[in-house]
């Protein structure tokens, strides 16, 4: 299951990911924002964020205008490594090397077509499981 979340600016890209989603067969569940009126993207993450960690959803994919303050808001979160991916290589590197478990967007940066794109190498790409990169992602969480 894919959790779901967006400000006022990741809106409109995130509707065209769900299409994808619904294309695929892809189940998710969408937390929101529901339109493009003003909202604090902070509400977002924290939603997909402890969905992921209740283990509601396995991944999730969050989109604001630029993806960085929704994706801030996520790495707050132990156990959350969200990635801010403009490309596919970023995505896929992502996955192999970190485990991420969550694809931050900009819904102003990344057009659609390139979005849908990222999403797919995101949802479709393993972690490796590789020593080195386990080792690097205990690093990551431990204070």
């Amino acid at each position: 299951m894919i959790a779901l979340g967006c400000d006022h600016g990741g809106y409109e890209l995130k509707q065209e990911i769900k299409k994808y989603l619904d294309e695929k067969q892809l189940e998710y569940v969408d937390f929101g924002c529901d339109s493009t009126e003003a909202v604090d993207y902070p509400v977002y993450a924290k939603k997909v964020a402890k969905a992921i960690l209740s283990g509601e959803c396995d991944k999730g994919i969050l989109i604001c205008g630029t993806g960085i303050g929704i994706s801030i808001t996520a790495n707050k979160f132990k156990g959350i490594r969200a990635a801010l991916c403009t490309d596919c290589f970023c995505a896929e590197a992502t996955r192999l090397h970190n485990d991420a478990n969550v694809l931050a967007l900009g819904g102003r940066v990344v057009g659609p077509g390139l979005a849908v794109k990222i999403v797919d190498t995101f949802l479709n790409t393993p972690f490796s499981g590789a020593e080195r990169h386990m080792n690097r992602i205990k690093q990551m969480e431990t204070e």
